[in-house]
């Protein structure tokens, strides 16, 4: 038996094992014999061979708690946790001081989903033995997933001072850290692991995840690819690097990375619509019928195929809509079981108004609202911001920031702690300005901070939230006969319900065309539209128009070298030549507002239209032609043509979009006409009249507010036009 032993400690197994198999031939109830011929099994991971020795030593030798203890490791191995906890419970009953027991036990406590239970344990073990680092770290995986992220990195940390170089003790801090939003903190621990484990793709994922987070989007896809090159079959990392490729142009290679991880992985939440709505951003139609009519399919069935966002270009009705919403809301952000905010407080002299975004800055939504916050009524409302997006250091964000009361930024906090702020401030009126778009917190608001919360402005449609009160709207956006198809209760505002800055940039108007590569007499389309929103009918529809216009070209946004070359080759294929088309590389606003006006005619998209996009056109003194859509997305524009008096350039089919395209593009009369009508009515219709709109919005807050002063249930309503 000591010739066994000596061999099994010096790792000569087969030896060992022979003089096992001897004395057991000898005495075959031999329990040190069953035990460590069982162990050797278990280190070569033949577990039920090893579960069967381990047993018979167990019954040979009752009263030995190294036997349970390790019977307990070998059960758990094979996943038999419920008769594991009863082999670890013999061994504590045995010997009660022995940490490593408790440790182990509270492990499939934890596997078991008793983390309370687990937690006893490893408090018990540290007790008995406070340098016991398998109990700190085991202690700091149950905290993590309770959710206690403070507690949990303070015990990594003890793990690390006995063991500096424990990677799943780096790993897991780093974990805990990135859910504290502390992500320097948690970049430093996931890299100090990458650098002991080259091999750890979770690590090398958690790490593209972290500076994802923290904006250094290249370094990101660095990170996720070394992930895949560890792990080729990784869904989850292919996902991350479509997102980080995506953030720094390379629109083509991020729909590459997509498409893998949904060929690996199907079912990956929110892929199939991440995947399709990136090869609309750079164009790429190949299967695309096919492809939506999937995406539909899946997304009706209930499975998590589209988030909202990518939806708005798949949901063919509001209902549908409604319906995509809805089950993303509850899965991603369910409401809070405890509301923070209930009953009743004393009422302030002003209305406190919470306006949370996390676009405050050079952002379509920052250049939309930063003259209504400077517009609204200080002596009846006191205006706070909650600001959880990036801060670009931009005039807009400075001018932005001075509109408030107060200006917070909460960007590096949890959504509980943004929320519970929130309603330490006791904000009567919280106004969500993302939705599902863009830098969005929605679970912030799913903890309901405040007693009335409004969706508006940043999410074309509904929530489908139940802590979502009202949506502003228009009669436009949400006809009257629709309001059953969003879980907001509608409010009517008189004109138009987008916000528009008064104040912005003017055009200069003496640049010229030959200065942007534009033909000085031919027509100008253009579409200045994210190239999402162009789908194969409605570039149909343009290059019909190019072929009947002589001379005439389509000037879009350069936002990516594949859509070029994809669109080009689109247009080849429908019979015009490819250079007929050209685009518009990035440039800041002013700039972009001097060319954009030397277009002739703006045509929209459909199924969504242009909105921020829409407004500039107009307020450069480009017509926009718009077709009606079906849903919120596609009938913005109609509702910014109305709000300037352009009545004419709403169609309400593609049939009567295209030949309104081309009498305008035929006619320079008609044309002249129509930029003509615009320049006077944008300095006297509603759409730039920024107070106006202001005076509507804030009708509408004093509404929400009475009824809710009255301990009314919030119910849908039209604000009175001020004339």
């Amino acid at each position: 038996m000591r010739q066994a032993y000596a061999f099994h400690q010096r790792g000569r197994f087969d030896a060992a094992g022979a003089l096992y198999r001897e004395i057991l031939s000898l005495e075959p109830n031999h329990a040190d014999a069953l035990h460590l011929l069982g162990v050797i099994e278990a280190q070569q991971e033949r577990y039920d061979v090893a579960a069967d020795l381990i047993a018979r030593a167990a019954a040979a030798a009752p009263g030995n708690p190294f036997i349970h203890y390790n019977l307990g490791n070998v059960l758990r191995a094979l996943g038999r946790l419920d008769d594991a906890v009863a082999s670890y419970d013999l061994a504590v009953a045995i010997d009660p001081d022995n940490p490593s027991s408790l440790t182990n036990r509270g492990g499939v406590l934890h596997e078991l989903k008793r983390p309370q239970h687990a937690l006893a344990d490893y408090e018990r073990a540290i007790a008995l033995d406070p340098n016991h680092a398998p109990a700190l770290l085991n202690r700091g995986n149950t905290l993590l997933g309770l959710k206690l992220n403070d507690e949990a990195v303070k015990s990594y940390e003890r793990c690390l001072a006995l063991q500096p170089n424990q990677v799943h003790a780096l790993f897991g801090r780093g974990r805990a850290l990135a859910s504290l939003l502390r992500f320097e903190e948690a970049l430093a621990s996931y890299t100090r692991t990458v650098a002991l484990a080259p091999n750890h793709a979770e690590a090398h994922a958690n790490r593209g995840d972290t500076l994802f987070q923290l904006g250094r989007y290249a370094e990101a896809a660095a990170a996720y690819e070394k992930a895949t090159v560890v792990k080729s079959d990784y869904a989850a990392a292919f996902q991350g690097l479509g997102n980080a490729l995506f953030k720094i142009g390379r629109g083509q290679e991020a729909a590459a990375a997509y498409d893998k991880a949904y060929r690996l992985d199907p079912d990956l939440d929110y892929i199939e619509g991440t995947r399709l709505l990136t090869k609309m951003y750079v164009c790429d139609w190949s299967d695309f019928e096919a492809e939506r009519g999937r995406l539909l399919a899946h997304a009706l069935q209930g499975k998590l195929a589209a988030n909202p966002f990518a939806f708005l270009m798949i949901g063919e009705t509001p209902a549908q809509q409604l319906q995509c919403a809805r089950g993303y809301a509850a899965v991603k952000y369910p409401p809070a079981p405890l509301p923070l905010w209930w009953g009743d407080r004393a009422p302030h002299e002003k209305i406190r108004l919470g306006y949370v975004s996390g676009e405050f800055r050079e952002q379509a939504t920052g250049f939309l609202t930063a003259d209504l916050f400077e517009c609204h009524d200080r002596g009846a409302f006191e205006l706070h911001a909650f600001s959880t997006g990036m801060d670009d250091g931009s005039t807009m964000r400075s001018r932005i920031r001075a509109a408030f009361d107060t200006f917070s930024d909460v960007s590096r906090r949890s959504d509980q702690e943004i929320a519970e702020f929130i309603t330490r401030e006791e904000i009567d009126i919280l106004i969500n300005l993302n939705g599902f778009f863009g830098e969005e917190r929605t679970g912030l608001v799913a903890f309901k901070p405040a007693p009335i919360q409004v969706n508006y402005l940043g999410f074309p449609g509904t929530m489908g939230a139940p802590y979502m009160d009202y949506i502003l709207a228009d009669r436009w956006i949400i006809p009257e006969d629709q309001q059953q198809h969003y879980e907001e209760n509608v409010v009517y505002l008189p004109d138009t319900y987008q916000a528009n800055d008064r104040k912005k940039v003017r055009p200069d108007t003496s640049r010229s065309r030959s200065e942007f590569g534009l033909p000085e007499n031919g027509f100008v389309f253009c579409s200045f539209n994210n190239a999402y929103k162009i789908t194969p009918d409605m570039f149909s529809v343009w290059m019909r128009l190019l072929k009947a216009v002589d001379g005439s070209v389509l000037w879009l946004l350069e936002v990516d070298l594949g859509i070029e070359r994809n669109l080009r080759r689109e247009a080849a294929a429908r019979g015009v030549a490819p250079e007929r088309i050209l685009f518009a590389p990035f440039v800041k606003l002013k700039e972009h507002f001097s060319r954009g006006r030397l277009a002739d005619l703006f045509l929209d998209t459909l199924p969504v239209n242009a909105h921020t996009t829409a407004s500039d056109a107009l307020w450069m003194g480009v017509p926009v032609l718009t077709c009606v859509g079906t849903t919120f997305a596609g009938r913005v524009a109609a509702s910014l043509l109305s709000a300037i008096g352009l009545h004419e350039l709403i169609t309400h089919s593609l049939a009567d979009y295209e030949q309104a395209a081309l009498r305008l593009a035929r006619d320079p009369g008609l044309i002249s006409e129509m930029r003509a009508k615009l320049a006077a009515n944008r300095e006297t219709f509603p759409l730039f009249d920024t107070p106006r709109l202001t005076r509507h919005i804030e009708t509408a807050y004093k509404t929400m507010w009475a009824r809710h002063q009255s301990g009314l249930l919030a119910k849908g309503f039209a604000v009175e036009d001020e004339a």
